[in-house]
């Protein structure tokens, strides 16, 4: 099928936003278990499990800075029940209260409504992981229709792999689900001109699933996801944008948080050089996908017999740093060696003591300043929670 209707679009555009609330809502949930704030809770001589207190939860919220505002707090955390991700605990309230209420995620009580949108979604999240966590060839740099695409899936080799994991039984049910998978806004053709089949058309994921989310963002429709490159571990905090302009936060050395804008572009080319970040943007649209290259923050490259010359302008730093559920919240790009590009300000990364611009030594002990951020980045995502880094730093 040439070109992708109007009402399709709308549809894919309509069901990616419910999408996203339930990763938010997902990401939530997980959080708050780590952080113990749901619990087993006794109330007139009763105990109901896995729950939390309304008001407790907004204090959580605001004191972890994911609402400004008591009322804010209480418009996410309404729209998280109006989706039906929450509910109090014996449905006598349909609001969200302020108050000492029972709530509790319906994942934890077995009651998520599994509707067909929700299984097609939570089905193409499954083939998500399952793809990021196993070695495979599909996912690789192509060509279409003059444009060179990152991360592409060619839709006969999707099938065959839908068939070897057993995910679907025959070539047309697993082209089906392809098609579905599109139409839910989960994945898209490169350039959005045909709907999926069973060929050789280039795809990609229009989601990525592994996002680092503000709970903010359930509030705003209209907002987009940074096109992080999909094989990253590593999430970075949302920023709004005007214009159309991607905008990504690093955190400077100093501490200070800035915005870098991507710079966009119709495709790949030479001078991107070995730091090159290059991912398709999340927006369906008739128009092709245009591909990003934030800047490096690194004012010049360095080589690894500079880093370890010794009494040279580098210091060695060790960092243990425990993943989150959403990940481990920093950015690595470059080649031999790779750096930190970016820093989430609110993730566990953060909160070890990394600072862009530092360079990679060691992952778990493992030599890599040979290596390229690709490789590195695989090394930490197929490895244990606990990474336990080596880095130099510039001596002030």
């Amino acid at each position: 099928m040439d070109g992708i209707g109007n009402t399709m679009q709308k549809k894919a555009a309509e069901l990616e936003r419910m999408a996203e609330v339930l990763v938010t809502g997902e990401q939530l949930r997980l959080r708050l278990h780590e952080a113990k704030v749901i619990k087993d809770r006794r109330h007139h001589l009763r105990t109901y499990p896995n729950c939390f207190v309304a008001k407790e939860l907004i204090d959580w919220l605001i004191e972890h800075k994911e609402a400004s505002d008591r009322e804010t707090a209480i418009r996410i955390m309404q729209r998280l029940l109006d989706q039906s991700i929450i509910h109090h605990v014996c449905d006598e309230h349909k609001e969200f209260k302020d108050l000492k209420l029972f709530y509790r995620f319906r994942k934890d009580d077995g009651t998520f409504p599994l509707d067909n949108e929700a299984k097609v979604f939570m089905r193409g999240q499954r083939i998500y992981e399952k793809l990021m966590n196993t070695e495979n060839t599909l996912l690789q740099t192509r060509d279409e229709d003059s444009g060179t695409f990152e991360r592409t899936l060619v839709a006969s080799e999707f099938v065959d792999w839908l068939l070897q994991e057993g995910e679907m039984a025959t070539r047309e049910e697993a082209e089906r689900l392809g098609r579905r998978l599109l139409e839910h806004g989960i994945i898209q053709h490169v350039t959005n001109k045909h709907h999926f089949v069973d060929g050789g058309l280039l795809y990609q994921f229009r989601m990525n699933f592994r996002r680092r989310r503000r709970l903010m963002e359930v509030l705003n429709e209209r907002c987009r996801a940074i096109p992080e490159s999909q094989d990253s571990p590593f999430c970075l905090r949302k920023q709004n944008s005007e214009g159309g302009n991607t905008s990504f936060l690093s955190v400077s050395p100093s501490k200070e948080i800035k915005v870098v804008s991507a710079v966009r572009r119709s495709s790949m080319s030479s001078s991107c050089g070995s730091s090159g970040y290059y991912s398709s943007s999340p927006t369906l649209s008739s128009s092709p996908p245009v591909l990003c290259n934030p800047k490096s923050v690194l004012k010049r490259q360095v080589n690894p017999e500079e880093l370890q010359t010794p009494g040279g302008a580098y210091i060695k730093k060790t960092f243990t740093i425990v993943g989150d559920a959403v990940g481990w919240g920093f950015v690595v790009r470059g080649s031999k060696p790779c750096h930190i590009q970016a820093v989430d300000p609110s993730g566990p990364a953060a909160a070890a003591g990394m600072k862009v611009c530092q360079f990679v030594v060691s992952v778990n002990g493992l030599n890599v300043l040979s290596l390229d951020y690709r490789t590195v980045s695989n090394l930490i995502l197929t490895g244990p929670r606990t990474v336990v880094m080596e880095v130099m730093e510039e001596i002030d």
